[in-house]
């Protein structure tokens, strides 16, 4: 009963793969970004306007993903269908697919916002920052009342997302007053990263599918062993954006025929 009505795998591995394409498309697009703004040689690889009308088409995305998720927590076959009380039984109805269905709201509002921030004037582009990192934190906010009641282990590994969720909240407000900083993106990009990969491993610990072994739920060693884990999962997403780093940074350098300045000189045309 207590697997049935708090959750399932599959409510985990959408999020989950909605943070990691996310995170792999920023492990691509930054670098690209920070290799033509240096060199300029490079522009017709991505303009100013180019990467402005990314931003557009990424908040087209960000709001379509976040609609799909809230489409599925409500429309499951065991969720809600909209009903928040059950009168009959007087208590609220699946709350936790309403909590998630919340989260997925911010970050439509946050998507609907870089539309408007990037497609007209009507909003100031730091906007668009801001309410992602405001999305961010709503989420982290619901996850930190999402564990009441629950088992050692199930607080346990969702006690270890929140860290990724609060660090990537803080990052992207930074970017609010200092945008454009590769170092901040690249941050971000990780700890997105890290959501998405820590939201499947949730959703093998807490609801192993195919017939899976269950996990211990107070078992202090398989604490120690996720603990231990989650470090892996963050040094999985460093190694994810070193190796697209070095990718998208190297084919620049290579289309501008500027190789040569990774060894401290410039080529010069001819």
């Amino acid at each position: 009963i207590f697997h049935k009505t708090m959750g399932n795998f599959k409510g985990h591995a959408l999020p989950g793969s909605f943070f990691l394409l996310f995170g792999l498309w920023w492990s691509v697009k930054y670098p690209l970004k920070y290799a033509c703004r240096k060199n300029k040689n490079a522009c017709y690889l991505g303009s100013r306007a180019g990467f402005q009308r990314l931003e557009f088409v990424e908040g087209i995305i960000k709001a379509v993903f976040a609609l799909i998720g809230m489409v599925a927590e409500q429309f499951v076959p065991d969720g809600p269908h909209l009903k928040l009380y059950n009168y009959e039984e007087k208590h609220w109805d699946h709350l936790m697919n309403w909590q998630h269905a919340t989260m997925y709201l911010f970050y439509g509002i946050s998507g609907l916002v870089d539309i408007v921030a990037h497609g007209t004037n009507a909003l100031p582009v730091a906007m668009d920052r801001m309410m992602l990192s405001l999305a961010v934190f709503i989420e982290g906010f619901l996850f930190c009342y999402h564990l009441h009641g629950r088992a050692m282990l199930d607080v346990h590994v969702h006690q270890l997302l929140l860290f990724a969720i609060f660090g990537a909240a803080v990052c992207i407000f930074l970017e609010v007053f200092f945008r454009g900083s590769i170092v901040l993106e690249m941050l971000r990009t990780s700890l997105c990263i890290l959501q998405g990969s820590w939201f499947w491993q949730i959703g093998f610990v807490l609801y192993p599918p195919n017939g899976s072994p269950e996990w211990n739920q107070t078992d202090h060693t398989n604490m120690m062993f996720l603990t231990m884990c989650y470090c892996w999962h963050y040094a999985f997403a460093f190694l994810i954006l070193a190796v697209n780093y070095t990718i998208v940074i190297l084919a620049v350098l290579l289309c501008t025929e500027e190789v040569p300045c990774l060894f401290g000189s410039r080529s010069k045309s001819h």
